[in-house]
């Protein structure tokens, strides 16, 4: 059972627990999804195009449960800037940033790769050498003629001719279909490569990985290129992306103000930044784990460590519910306000010395400084505009000590000071 993280999302949570209890199916998951951009995709015309008839806030529903099915082929129907990428997608240059996002979900597709007869076509449009025109078309003639049987298949789409094939061939899988390798990630062309290196190794992908790999190189098929087939024929269709994973969220923290200092919660990393990474504990409001709180040995980038999406477990090192703040360390064995209460107290001795030195306290080794700057020998009413207010300032300064004050210091201002009489 898929729960969105937006508002009331843990109360939620201990709903669907509770009903999964009463049901009779207590070992049922419940997970807690993002629902970033679900709004966006349930307004769009794409959502409108897969879900006719249905209503807004129940295609939202269906997104968010389909994010827990499969993310990323759910996750291409948003524009990536709808998502939230970082604190400062706005600054930047729209254009660029909407070319680098592109590039990098079509990276992502690709890597991972398609199963051709179930993917939708906001995600075939993602694949290289596939457009939206390309991507409608291999819809269409799978829905006209039956899930496809091979990659070879894929050349009697419309339009789809041999560069366009020779370019998507290696992202998109048949899976159950008549050859085996077109549910991998080699290419057509290198069947023959592959074959080679399978009856070098007697049929046994155990031994695939005992071979040398320079010994299968040619012109046409490079070293890297053979260590790239040889790889996925030690595991086939193997899913880059790595084993799914939740984070426990602790039971009666669902709020800011249930989260106290010295907690150790888990969660998961929503955001990296170059001044740290912010962490969804599940009380909306995501705390902020500094570059500085992160490891005992100095990092500067805080991508070195986290990632969005990954599970930490973290201290929580204040908490500023006014200002809707959450201080989090990764260093669990920190100290909560130990290094805040010292620098706090220095504070407080500077202002009493400032407060000192102000009242005319005696300075070591000198006579008492007068109210104005640092080192600088003007009285107090030197800040105030003109040369007479200037004067009247340090009268009544003076008055109220009782007497003129000390001898400023020998500057051009002093020295008028002593020739109108109002300082020695």
């Amino acid at each position: 059972m898929a729960v969105g993280n937006g508002t009331a999302s843990r109360e939620t949570d201990r709903l669907a627990g509770e009903l999964l209890s009463r049901l009779g199916m207590p070992r049922s998951a419940k997970v807690i999804v993002s629902e970033a951009g679900a709004s966006v995709y349930s307004a769009s015309a794409l959502a409108s195009a897969e879900l006719p008839g249905m209503d807004v806030s129940l295609r939202g529903a269906v997104s968010i449960a389909r994010r827990l099915q499969d993310p990323l082929a759910e996750l291409v129907k948003i524009d990536p800037k709808s998502i939230g990428v970082g604190q400062y997608q706005h600054d930047v240059t729209q254009s660029k940033l909407e070319r680098t996002l592109d590039a990098v979900v079509e990276d992502c597709v690709n890597a991972v790769g398609v199963d051709v007869n179930t993917a939708s076509p906001a995600l075939l449009a993602r694949v290289a050498g596939l457009g939206p025109t390309l991507s409608r078309n291999i819809v269409e003639y799978r829905d006209a003629n039956g899930a496809f049987a091979s990659r070879a298949q894929l050349k009697k789409v419309p339009r789809l001719g041999e560069k366009a094939f020779e370019q998507c061939a290696g992202f998109l899988r048949v899976t159950g279909g008549t050859q085996p390798l077109d549910a991998s990630a080699v290419h057509p062309e290198a069947y023959g490569l592959a074959a080679r290196i399978l009856d070098a190794a007697g049929g046994s992908k155990e031994r695939v990985a005992t071979l040398d790999a320079s010994q299968f190189a040619d012109e046409r098929f490079g070293l890297p290129t053979v260590r790239d087939v040889m790889a996925e024929l030690v595991r086939p269709g193997r899913d880059p992306r790595p084993e799914f994973v939740t984070a426990s969220l602790t039971e009666g923290v669902e709020t800011i103000n249930d989260v106290k200092p010295g907690m150790i919660l888990e969660g998961t990393v929503s955001n990296v930044a170059a001044f740290g990474a912010f962490v969804d504990l599940g009380v909306q409001q995501d705390g902020l784990v500094h570059v500085s709180a992160m490891s005992t040995k100095f990092i500067s980038d805080p991508r070195e460590l986290v990632q969005s999406g990954q599970i930490v477990k973290v201290k929580v090192l204040d908490v500023d519910v006014p200002r809707k703040r959450i201080s989090l360390t990764l260093r669990l064995d920190d100290e909560v306000g130990g290094g805040r209460a010292e620098r706090g107290g220095g504070a407080r001795g500077g202002e009493e010395r400032r407060r000192g030195s102000e009242g005319g306290q005696p300075r070591e080794g000198g006579a008492p400084r007068q109210g104005g700057q640092k080192g600088s020998g003007q009285p107090r009413g030197a800040g105030q505009r003109g040369s007479d207010q200037k004067g009247s300032g340090q009268r009544g300064a003076d008055q109220r000590r009782g007497g003129p004050g000390p001898a400023p210091a020998d500057t051009a201002l002093a020295d008028a000071l002593r020739r109108a009489g109002l300082a020695r």
